[in-house]
């Protein structure tokens, strides 16, 4: 089994870059076989750390490989026959090979000194162990390699210090240890205040973004350390190979845009075209797939005309032709397998480019063969394949059209190829507004006017993304080459395309207000008490939340009866808020992959062309920085998304709509929390936030949203979707698409909901479904029961469609087991009032509300009702939450005052988006919610919508009132207790019935 490994690890050190986590065990199996007193065995061990070496920095493998030479050099120097100077494992051939490897990773900043300390030592023991004339040289040699190092920033520089202190005391005269240690002393300063200036740096270097800010900031420099940078750039590109061989996600293209950056750094710095070429040969074998490496591979080529043999994997000169080819057999820039990933355009396209480039250039300096440019135009055309096959979406900037089409206008001078090129390109891209222009300049620029007169008159009417440029274009064609006739008539046809356009932009935008699925973000999804007029004047406001069932007489209905709906049977809420006019979901784009250091400034200046910026929100992230841009119209949205792939400070950004990278995530098991989605989604890609539903209304609300940085992580989160995580219930996953809300399942659970009053006590789920079932398919029951477990007298019944609950009002009036049931479209924000009269606590309904209530304070204006919810029902169990952002708190009104006290009593602080919660008791004073301009001062306490219905009440058990406009204060118990009134207070039906005999 062991060798099979070994020969797995040999086959992919073959042919990719790998790490030490590979080389490490791969080198010790190999040392173990061979024979190290044998000098070709030996050669051939060190061979291996010599190519080890050559993929990734890597301490351990640079420290056991000075550790070999040096105990092979004290092997073979005791032998009888000690190699002579120059040959293998000899003192000048080891003291050189050492050296090497030591600087191979001397730009370690802080693990370095390992290295140099090993080197140190042995050269150490090479004087005491050197005759006695060559000595002084040693001496020397020892000296300066002190000198050299104090020289480097490196974090052991007070050890290097002492270390030549130490030395200048056992080899060098008495006499010059002063002068010598002075003349260190200002010889090291420059690199101590190197190393002091960046140790901070150093010290955060836990994550891939902190190596990208380090960079960032040593290039920022006018003159760059090319010591620290070189082995900064080493460092960061051997640790995100690591993640990525961990599976980390994002690693590999963080790998790759590393890569690009130092390889753009050594050609910016002369680097020699040996050290260029080793380089871009170790690039290509860490990130095959990367086109931006390989495009500067054959450049260097194009450069070098031709490469040392030495220098090519492949044991043989590699020409440009060999190089192009190379890449694409690795198969990562095309599909050869259906169910594999997409390649990235973004990808092939540099690769293309360099390989037409070279070509073309070629060509124009007379080099090409007469079949030159028949092969350079069968290059871009099998590139635009390529592109085409990797995404729909293919190249948003036709940059390989753009140069066939240049070739044919300028260099081969056959315009009717141009424009058949752009004809075909139109046609594919049929929705983009920059494909119709680039045709339609064709055309002008062939002088063919009329055909892109007529272009302009089909295509205006299109759904393009982004029509308004198409409009400008014809505009200005007609303003240059047209005449006051053809100007008119298209200012005519723009102005009714813009209409047309226009009414079919209102009309979506309509649609996805209606199905606008970010709800719970938007801080008006209740009207507030405070600022809405009670729609009936009362005396007191209510205790607690009212019921559906009707206020009117409790007795028997009689089967002709008739339901009010509008009244009594429902009850009435404070008018609803005006609709929001906002339209977040499709007016926001995110804003992926920005560099660390970018502000809200330049955001603004990229979209600045777009339209009206609403917000903009940048969110650090633990990987990355990330964004959020919203609009003021949807307008803006076509021309803010072709934002996408452009550069910010030389790095390329993502823009999509922030809804293709957020899912709508339902039916997970009750328990589920936070934590569990975000383990669960995590492994798909990086989290941007995950979003709960408050459960204010409605208990049973049971989904939340999963958004990520990028649509490509959602649409591979999509596998979850029908996986059973409970048996008998399957995950359902979909992309969060506002036009397609229905369905999803929450969407519109108030239409596919019913309520149903007027049950008997005896009534069970099964009698329920029995009568419901036959309207259609039953997706949920909820029974409201007592404390003995007994039916409290409605339930609410969720069907799968809203049409079959449309249909279950059809069982209004039907009798069940003796009882005349109502059944209403449900109100999910209409809570059960309690029919048994007073609480078991013997307070009333608002007092025990209080008694039962906590007030949280220390809480961000972000706040999730739903998070929330969550976070304190791990200590105790809650019935409903309700957030105040204007005051960062939150009323929680638990399930008795027993669970209140848990939560009050809490030892443990109670840690909530990284603070700790202030909980104190809900008092009658104090409330730092406003309260109602027409009603009386509330007592405090949880703030719940009066009752619209409330009237005077009258009938067997009730004291009439005379004044409908506001209530009498209630008598005192003295008065009341043993009257009439008392002997009648809270009785029913039942009462009744038993007064009958």
């Amino acid at each position: 089994m062991e060798s099979q490994v070994t020969v797995a690890q040999e086959m992919v050190a073959n042919y990719l870059a790998v790490g030490d986590e590979v080389w490490l065990p791969l080198i010790e199996a190999k040392a173990a076989l061979a024979n190290l007193d044998d000098p070709a065995d030996a050669s051939e061990v060190l061979d291996l750390y010599t190519r080890a070496e050559g993929d990734y920095l890597s301490i351990p493998i640079l420290q056991k490989h000075i550790e070999l030479l040096v105990d092979r050099h004290a092997h073979f120097a005791t032998l009888n026959t000690s190699p002579e100077d120059g040959e293998l494992f000899s003192t000048p051939w080891t003291r050189d090979a050492i050296s090497e490897v030591v600087k191979k990773g001397a730009g370690h900043l802080t693990k370095s000194q390992c290295l140099w300390e090993l080197q140190r030592d042995w050269e150490l023991e090479e004087i005491e162990a050197a005759p006695k004339a060559e000595k002084p040289t040693s001496v020397e040699h020892v000296g300066a390699l002190h000198l050299m190092r104090l020289q480097q920033p490196h974090a052991g520089y007070e050890s290097t210090y002492q270390s030549y202190s130490s030395f200048t005391t056992s080899y060098k005269p008495a006499t010059e240890y002063e002068s010598l240690l002075l003349s260190a002393s200002r010889l090291r300063s420059r690199a101590v205040k190197a190393y002091e200036r960046r140790e901070p740096s150093e010290l955060a270097l836990t994550s891939l973004p902190a190596y990208t800010q380090y960079i960032a900031s040593e290039r920022r420099a006018k003159t760059p350390d090319v010591f620290v940078l070189t082995g900064l750039y080493e460092r960061a590109i051997a640790e995100t190979a690591k993640r990525r061989f961990a599976g980390e996600h994002g690693a590999e293209q963080t790998l790759r845009m590393f890569w690009v950056g130092y390889l753009d750094f050594l050609r910016a710095q002369g680097t020699d075209g040996d050290g260029m070429m080793h380089a871009l040969h170790r690039a290509t074998r860490s990130v095959p797939g990367s086109g931006e490496v390989w495009a500067r591979y054959i450049r260097n080529l194009e450069r070098t005309a031709s490469v040392d043999s030495e220098d090519v994997p492949m044991g043989e000169t590699e020409t440009l032709s060999d190089a192009y080819h190379r890449a694409l057999s690795t198969n990562l820039f095309a599909k050869t397998n259906p169910k594999g990933p997409d390649p990235d355009p973004e990808q092939i396209v540099p690769i293309v480019l360099a390989r037409a480039g070279a070509e073309k250039r070629a060509i124009e300096a007379g080099k090409g063969g007469k079949d030159a440019f028949a092969t350079l135009v069968k290059v871009v055309e099998e590139g635009l394949v390529m592109v085409r096959q990797a995404s729909k979406r293919g190249d948003q900037r036709f940059r390989l059209e753009k140069f066939l089409s240049e070739l044919y206008l300028s260099l081969a001078d056959v315009p009717e190829a141009a424009i058949q090129l752009w004809a075909s390109t139109a046609a594919y891209y049929k929705s983009t507004w920059a494909a119709w222009i680039a045709y339609t300049d064709v055309l002008i620029r062939t002088d063919q006017h009329d055909t892109a007169r007529s272009t302009f008159h089909d295509v205006s009417t299109k759904n393009l993304d982004y029509p308004e440029a198409l409009w400008d274009a014809w505009l200005s064609f007609e303003h240059a080459h047209g005449s006051l006739a053809s100007l008119e008539d298209a200012l005519v046809r723009i102005e009714r395309a813009r209409t047309q356009v226009e009414a079919r932009r209102a009309k979506e935008a309509q649609k996805a207000y209606e199905a606008a699925q970010y709800s719970m973000e938007q801080q008006a999804v209740v009207p507030d008490v405070a600022q809405a007029k009670p729609s009936v004047e009362t005396g007191d406001g209510m205790d607690v939340a009212v019921s559906a069932p009707s206020s009117e007489a409790r007795g028997k209905r009689k089967a002709s009866d008739e339901l009010d709906l509008s009244g009594s049977k429902k009850a009435r809420m404070e008018p609803p808020p005006d609709p929001l006019q906002r339209d977040r979901e499709n007016c926001t784009v995110f804003v992926a992959d920005l560099p660390s250091q970018t502000t809200e400034d330049q955001l603004r200046a990229l979209f600045k062309d777009c339209g009206e910026i609403r917000a903009v929100k940048l969110t650090s992230m633990t990987e990355t920085l990330v964004a959020t841009v919203e609009f003021t119209a949807r307008d803006s949205i076509p021309p803010a998304l072709t934002k996408d792939k452009k550069r910010i400070d030389r790095m390329e950004v993502s823009v999509h709509l922030a809804w293709r990278s957020t899912l709508y995530v339902t039916n997970f098991p009750e328990k589920t929390d936070d934590a569990t989605i975000r383990d669960l989604f995590g492994q798909y890609g990086l989290i941007f936030d995950v979003r709960w539903p408050s459960k204010k209304f409605k208990m049973t609300r049971r989904f939340c949203y999963v958004q990520f940085t990028s649509p490509a992580s959602a649409e591979r989160a999509l596998e979850l979707h029908g996986r059973e995580l409970e048996p008998d219930r399957t995950l359902s996953v979909y992309i969060s698409n506002p036009g397609r809300k229905k369905e999803r399942t929450d969407a519109d659970a108030n239409e596919r909901e019913v309520y149903v009053a007027g049950l008997s006590r005896f009534t069970t789920k099964e009698d329920l479904e029995g009568v419901f079932s036959r309207y259609g398919i039953i997706k949920e029951i909820r029974l409201a029961e007592d404390k003995d477990g007994r039916a409290r007298g409605f339930a609410f019944v969720e069907f799968e469609n809203e049409a079959d609950a449309h249909t279950a009002l059809s069982a209004n009036n039907y009798e069940l087991k003796k009882r005349r049931m109502a059944v209403t479209l449900a109100d999910t924000r209409v809570r059960s009032k309690n029919r048994e009269g007073r609480p078991e606590t013997g307070l009333g309904r608002r007092a025990d509300a209080r008694n039962r209530s906590v007030r949280v304070r220390n809480l961000r204006s972000d706040t999730q009702e739903g998070l929330l919810h969550q976070v304190l029902e791990k200590y105790a169990v809650v019935k409903r939450t309700e957030f105040f952002a204007a005051t960062g708190e939150a009323v929680v009104e638990l399930e008795n005052a027993a669970e209140a006290s848990k939560l009050l009593l809490q030892t443990e602080p109670i840690i909530f988006n990284g603070v700790n919660l202030e909980i104190s008791e809900e008092i009658l004073a104090g409330s730092s919610r406003p309260q109602p301009a027409a009603a009386p001062v509330s007592a405090g306490g949880m703030l719940i919508p009066r009752m619209a219905a409330s009237r005077p009440r009258a009938g067997l058990g009730r004291a009439r009132k005379g004044n409908t406009g506001a209530a009498k204060p209630p008598a005192s118990s003295e008065t009341t207790e043993g009257g009439p009134a008392a002997s009648l207070r809270g009785r029913g039906q039942d009462d009744f019935r038993k007064m009958l005999g």
